[in-house]
């Protein structure tokens, strides 16, 4: 095997692992964290393919789609456009991946407001 066959043998292998990291987020999640407007109960639906995360967040008066969705590693964030008496109030999401059950993420409601949560997977 030639030196250059070799090297970009041992380049695809080292990235191999690189590509085994990113977090299989997909699935049924729940968070419950105090706001500025009380206490809320959420419930997301994770669908990951190819990095890119889409799906839904619920709370007790909305369901909304999500949006802009990144799986890298384990660093996740989406966008949930919350309608709020007609008027969209965007959430984005920034987290991590603690582990196969838990995500920690800073949610930021239009720069207005910030709340640490923590995601459990759903059983």
């Amino acid at each position: 095997m030639s030196i250059r066959k070799l090297l970009t043998a041992m380049t695809l292998l080292a990235l191999l692992p690189a590509a085994a990291l990113a977090a299989d987020i997909s699935g049924n999640w729940t968070a419950s964290f105090d706001t500025s407007i009380g206490p809320q109960q959420y419930a997301y639906t994770f669908v990951v393919k190819d990095g890119k995360l889409t799906g839904k967040a619920k709370n007790a008066t909305s369901e909304s789609d999500l949006h802009e969705g990144k799986v890298e590693g384990d660093v996740v964030s989406f966008v949930e456009n919350f309608n709020y008496q007609g008027q969209v109030v965007k959430i984005s999401y920034a987290g991590k991946v603690v582990s196969g059950d838990e995500i920690q993420f800073t949610r930021d409601v239009m720069g207005m407001a910030k709340e640490e949560i923590v995601a459990k997977r759903a059983k």
